[in-house]
């Protein structure tokens, strides 16, 4: 369970730094894609620290899941807009 939650959590800082990069590029930008990119990369984060910190049973995680169909959702938006705009 240890390394489980290990690589969770390594996986959770993966994300950040994910959103910390588009954040960066957003900054320079002002793109909103950017700014989209980012908000799900931390989505996505939240869900695996959560995953990584509670010892959550299989039958109790859909919630969990929600935040990542938001976070596609999201990615997929921010994708349509910006080709939609151009």
């Amino acid at each position: 369970m240890t390394l489980t939650s290990f690589l969770a959590g390594a996986v959770c800082l993966g994300f950040a730094l994910c959103a910390l990069f588009f954040l960066r590029f957003w900054r320079d930008t002002r793109d909103a894609l950017f700014l989209s990119f980012s908000a799900a990369f931390v989505l996505l984060g939240v869900g695996q620290g959560i995953f990584a910190v509670t010892g959550i049973p299989d039958e109790q995680r859909t919630w969990i899941y929600v935040l990542r169909l938001c976070a596609f959702l999201l990615l997929l938006t921010a994708i349509l807009q910006k080709n939609r705009r151009d």
